[in-house]
């Protein structure tokens, strides 16, 4: 019974994720089917997400495979079957994969709260931006009333508007009833936005402590750097792996005589742009920063060579503070 056992192949499994079927193509080790050895999921972020999910619960050793590159769709087509038995391959040769993100957690639970409150603020900026846009088209009589007002004063004030609905065929009446409900959607954004970013902080003080007290990280920024590291961090091999995951890392761009790197332009978007504002943040309120600007300022750096140098140093910084986090009593561990 074990020599049987032992004397099955490795199976190598690839699946096209979609949203309502997938497509799975086995790549044979030897000859037959035999003992998974790997299972390759195109899009475990999106429709293959609860498929990966399903797997690691089961023991399986799932990998995230990229896309097919453009010259091998041409050169071999483009089926979901085709893609599939390309997911396969990649696991042998290696190429375009990573380990996913498990979505099983507390990050995951970070990630759904921090969706709907930037939803909400887009809201918020979509609303009054349609608000000032009306009021700048608006009869003469309301821009009187609304010109020079703060944005709070604005929006009291078009809430308070009283229209009279028997006579909205009258530019002046209709026009109050439009910007009386731009403020109130405004505010009932607002509202949410609100409540779901203090939902936020106390989630983030509950499982990520020493990330969110990391200066000049807030709720979002905080969020979005754990989001972007996920629920099993040790996926990530070292805070290079991370600045790299963030697109802070500088990658070789040499060429004959020439010896120069370049930033990194890949990555993790969200992520870089919450190093990118918590750095901004440092460079008006920490006299540290401040003072490292100067420095390499004389040394003949420019600002955006600084702000990227900054960028790398504080990824290093939250990587030690998750890890921290990740490895003490509040973690999902």
């Amino acid at each position: 019974m074990t020599s049987s056992l032992v004397a099955l192949p490795m199976v190598y499994v690839g699946v096209d994720t979609h949203a309502d079927t997938h497509h799975v193509a086995i790549e044979q080790w030897i000859t037959s089917f035999g003992r998974v050895a790997r299972i390759g999921v195109e899009g475990t972020g999106s429709y293959g997400v609860e498929l990966a999910r399903y797997l690691h619960e089961r023991g399986h050793d799932v990998a995230e495979v990229a896309r097919p590159n453009r010259r091998l769709r041409r050169s071999h087509g483009k089926t979901d079957t085709i893609d599939a038995y390309a997911a396969a391959r990649r696991l042998l040769d290696k190429s375009g994969v990573t380990a996913p993100k498990l979505r099983n957690g507390a990050t995951e639970a970070v990630r759904a709260l921090r969706v709907a409150r930037n939803n909400a603020v887009k809201a918020t900026t979509a609303a009054l931006n349609a608000l000032r846009g009306l009021i700048t088209t608006s009869p003469e009589i309301l821009r009187s009333q609304l010109r020079g007002l703060s944005r709070a004063q604005l929006v009291a004030t078009c809430a308070a508007f009283r229209p009279d609905a028997g006579r909205l065929a009258d530019p002046v009446q209709a026009t109050k009833l439009a910007l009386r409900s731009l403020a109130a959607r405004f505010r009932e954004a607002k509202d949410q936005a609100d409540q779901l970013e203090r939902h936020l902080h106390q989630l983030l003080e509950q499982v990520a402590p020493n990330t969110l007290g990391v200066f000049a990280l807030g709720p979002d920024t905080a969020a979005a750097l754990v989001i972007s590291i996920g629920d099993n961090p040790a996926r990530l091999i070292g805070k290079a792996a991370f600045a790299h995951l963030c697109g802070v890392a500088p990658i070789p761009a040499s060429s004959g005589k020439t010896v120069r790197h370049r930033l990194h332009r890949g990555g993790d978007r969200q992520a870089n742009q919450a190093l990118h504002t918590a750095v901004i943040v440092r460079l008006r309120y920490d006299q540290r920063t401040r003072d490292y600007v100067a420095r390499r300022t004389t040394e003949g750096k420019t600002k955006p060579e600084i702000i990227r140098c900054l960028k790398r140093y504080l990824a290093r910084e939250v990587f030690r503070a998750h890890r921290t986090d990740f490895r003490g009593p509040g973690s999902s561990a």
